[in-house]
């Protein structure tokens, strides 16, 4: 059976003289800008959980949450002796190197600051930013796909696809599984959850996302190639596995917390 080749995309969407703007770029564009929709419909409803103008700020606190987050988890995380060895390229974001797991928590902090400030509930809030994270993932799962990167590991099944960084053989396409695990499934267990009532116990939507993340992530995990740098660490895990379980404690942690709100009288 003739394997699938990796289609020939730029990965610069839009080239302006000197200025580039790359697929991946557009994605976390996309992402951030979809997700405010979605938060801002999402706090219209019941119940209220902040205003218009409070989602809008949220968006900033948010957006440098994920950008700080994933560019020091990663650092942290996966190459601390490299970046230290050359610290500049700690800011180099636009050669790539961004963690979900440190994304998370950077969103956390930046949600924790923001409702301390604003007198919001950290767990309402949570759980509705918890439903347009699958947005982004979704997006950037995709650009992850058009860079040709994180690709998975070699298989027989006949829809491998040799990409043009995985060598000869025909490779997984996790990138894609990892779209529609994280992006599309996750996004509509959620949207269910919303629908059945389960906004009215906060931090339960939020813990439901966590623990869908962090299965979806270590599924995928065996059939993604782990980092050349890393491999697989303790008990055959990869770091994305071994940094899902305690984002699933947590989620779990949530959930058994999460008690219905009151009913006013």
């Amino acid at each position: 059976m003739t394997p699938l080749h990796f289609p020939d995309i730029d990965p610069v969407a839009i080239r302006l003289g000197p200025l580039a703007i790359r697929w991946y770029a557009i994605s976390y564009i996309a992402g951030i800008l979809i997700g405010w929709r979605h938060v801002r419909k999402i706090a219209a409803s019941a119940p209220k959980i902040m205003s218009e103008t409070q989602v809008d700020d949220l968006v900033v606190w948010c957006t440098l949450g994920v950008v700080l987050g994933g560019r020091l988890g990663y650092v942290l995380f996966y190459q601390p002796s490299a970046y230290l060895a050359d610290p500049v390229q700690m800011v180099a974001v636009w050669h790539g190197g961004m963690s979900f797991h440190g994304g998370l928590i950077g969103v956390v902090t930046a949600l924790i600051l923001f409702c301390r400030r604003n007198r919001l509930s950290f767990r309402m809030v949570g759980d509705a930013v918890c439903c347009a994270v699958p947005i982004g993932l979704f997006f950037g799962r995709l650009a992850n796909f058009v860079n040709g990167e994180l690709f998975g590991r070699p298989t027989d099944v006949p829809w491998g696809m040799i990409f043009p960084q995985g060598g000869p053989e025909p490779r997984h396409p996790s990138q894609l599984y990892e779209a529609f695990l994280e992006g599309v499934v996750l996004f509509t267990i959620l949207f269910f959850m919303r629908r059945a009532g389960l906004r009215n116990r906060p931090g339960f939507i939020a813990g439901a996302f966590l623990i869908g993340y962090g299965l979806a992530r270590i599924t995928v995990e065996f059939f993604r190639e782990p980092d050349s740098f890393l491999g697989f660490l303790v008990f055959g895990m990869t770091m994305g596995q071994i940094l899902s379980i305690p984002v699933i404690l947590y989620g779990a942690w949530l959930i058994s917390q999460a008690k219905p709100l009151a009913k006013a009288a």
